[in-house]
């Protein structure tokens, strides 16, 4: 479990194709204090250490990954979110994420709104039940509220953030543009109400 808190931004150095797609992702973590079979979420994907050295760690991304994240995450020189799994009485600083991605959302739109940045998410119909104002959002890994949420003609949903200037500084989210494709997770709790209310439905 996350609390989708970044606490470093990695960088890939290397990626290799074997069975998995692995990935050697530098890193400012102590390593030494990682042990390997630990999860460890990058860009809001929960991954297990394989292997690591002095400031890095290594990463198999299986192909069931690869397809349901954003296009081009997992290439060399790309930035990653990173978080580890947070331990018993740790703060729960954002909100309950578990590292599985639910979807793919494009950004739309990047505007200046005081010192913060104003970003707007297209998503798909799938995932608009679970997205409401003021509700939570996980965002390449990052907690965040929803300010607005707007359906679509054509089914799709659009949402957006704030971005506050410390988020922008220490995630990748500075780095959103127009057409950028970022991972999803929805809140946990959504997730659950709305499969209780479809339960609800069928026995009325």
């Amino acid at each position: 479990m996350f609390t989708g808190i970044i606490t470093d931004v990695g960088v890939i150095t290397r990626v290799e194709t074997r069975g998995d797609t692995r990935v050697v992702v530098a890193t400012s973590y102590e390593t030494l204090e990682i042990d390997l079979g630990a999860s460890v979420a990058c860009s809001g994907v929960c991954l297990t250490v394989v292997d690591k050295g002095p400031d890095w760690l290594a990463f198999d991304v299986s192909g069931e990954t690869l397809t349901r994240t954003a296009q081009g995450q997992w290439s060399e020189g790309r930035r990653l979110n990173l978080e580890r799994a947070m331990k018993l009485g740790d703060e729960l600083g954002g909100h309950i994420v578990t590292g599985h991605v639910d979807g793919i959302a494009e950004v739309t739109s990047v505007q200046v709104d005081g010192d913060s940045k104003r970003v707007a998410f297209r998503v798909s119909s799938d995932l608009a039940p679970f997205l409401a104002s003021k509700g939570s959002v996980t965002v390449d890994g990052v907690s965040l509220t929803v300010n607005d949420v707007d359906d679509d003609p054509d089914g799709a949903t659009t949402f957006a953030v704030n971005i506050i200037p410390h988020t922008q500084a220490v995630t990748t989210l500075s780095d959103l543009a127009p057409g950028s494709a970022v991972n999803i997770e929805i809140d946990v709790l959504a997730r659950y109400l709305q499969r209780m209310e479809h339960y609800r439905a069928k026995a009325r």
